[in-house]
């Protein structure tokens, strides 16, 4: 599955300034791992985000907002954002700014043992 270049190169810069950021293909699109960590990424055309179970009802209300649907269960914790949610540079900021304030209270997924 094809993925928005122009949107992840966005995301890209928003997290240029970060320590310790990993680009990862995932989900038929681009995730980034910042501090080990799934934060953000491009699905499609969407802005993945993981902004955390306290923040996500309120997301929901957000303009372009929608939950993200994972092996056909909703995952919580985690949405998708479309062009009419991140069209201004105000609101993609609040989007990025979202996902790093979650980011240290995210739990680190298990790593995979090596054979």
């Amino acid at each position: 599955m094809a993925y928005n270049e122009q949107l992840n190169n966005r995301i890209r810069e928003a997290l240029a300034e970060m320590p310790v950021v990993e680009e990862k293909l995932m989900f038929g699109g681009v995730c980034y791992m910042v501090n080990e960590k799934m934060c953000i990424g491009v699905v499609g055309d969407e802005m993945m985000c993981r902004i955390g179970e306290e923040n996500y009802e309120n997301a929901l209300e957000k303009p372009g907002c929608r939950e993200m649907v994972f092996t056909g269960k909703p995952m919580k914790g985690y949405v998708y954002v479309g062009e009419e949610g991140i069209k201004s540079a105000r609101d993609f900021n609040y989007w990025i700014q979202l996902c790093l304030d979650y980011n240290p209270l995210a739990k680190s997924s298990k790593k995979k043992k090596s054979n």
